[in-house]
């Protein structure tokens, strides 16, 4: 398998390819827990963090932050 480059929050990523969200997540040591994504501008459900990420998609990680 090769490499795929992804952009995240505006960082270029080399993931296996085949790498889904859930694994970029892993990779960047976050937890799932408060966390959206959105993906080439669209939000990704939940449900679907597990399909590979295309080479080149930008992907957008937001996190929850108590307390406004």
């Amino acid at each position: 398998m090769g490499e795929i480059l992804i952009t995240a929050n505006g960082e270029e990523h080399s993931l296996p390819e085949g790498a889904a969200i859930a694994d970029l997540l892993e990779r960047l040591g976050l937890s799932p827990k408060g966390i959206a994504v959105a993906v080439d501008g669209v939000v990704s459900p939940r449900g679907e963090w597990d399909q590979p990420l295309r080479p080149g998609a930008a992907v957008e990680i937001l996190t929850a932050v108590p307390g406004g």
